[in-house]
């Protein structure tokens, strides 16, 4: 077994997950292999992708894409694009309804064999806080984080989550869309070329 059909046996959160508002099983969803143009790095799968097997499979995939300017076929192309979250099953609810953060366990257990199995890739896209801080040592807020893209570009990009819940955010902050994205899709444009 390689490291991709290890992470998909895995059940270290099986106790955690039981415990969750949504008392399911864990289902690592895994998305990436040697040799990839693009690594999403993302905070870790939702109730539809744990539902489908297949990650970005819900609004935020369609953002994300927009984003990319890619389409799905190329997005879903695992010879261009991995995708690999800070966790690799779907966290679960709290009492309220919210999303539970990424068991840090995860990251503990697998990032570094991920990051040693995909190699030097070209373009990391660090969504959201947990891939950010892992990814480039921040504590700072994510939209300071993202603001300062142009320090860690073109390798990599940190970009707010892609969710229908960021919607607010992208409207206080308009130089996202402005000035990050033309910048972002010319970068992807030139690694899958």
């Amino acid at each position: 077994m390689g490291l991709p059909d290890d992470i998909r046996v895995c059940t270290l959160c099986a106790e955690r997950f039981a415990a969750t508002e949504t008392g399911h099983s864990p289902r690592p969803i895994v998305w990436f292999r040697p040799g990839v143009r693009i690594l999403v790095a993302g905070q870790a799968p939702g109730a539809r992708v744990h539902e489908s097997g297949r990650p970005f499979t819900d609004p935020s995939g369609d953002r994300l894409r927009d984003w990319l300017g890619i389409d799905e076929a190329t997005f879903y192309d695992r010879n261009k694009l991995a995708i690999a979250p800070m966790a690799f099953c779907f966290p679960g609810y709290d009492a309220n309804g919210s999303d539970l953060p990424p068991p840090k366990i995860c990251a503990n257990t697998w990032r570094a064999d991920v990051m040693q199995h995909v190699g030097d890739v070209p373009l990391v896209l660090l969504i959201g806080g947990y891939a950010q801080s892992w990814h480039l040592g921040t504590k700072i807020s994510v939209r300071d984080t993202v603001a300062a893209w142009r320090d860690f570009a073109p390798r990599a990009f940190p970009l707010p989550h892609p969710s229908w819940r960021n919607t607010a955010w992208l409207k206080k902050n308009p130089w996202f869309e402005a000035d990050v994205l033309p910048v972002l899709r010319a970068r992807v444009k030139e690694v899958l070329a």
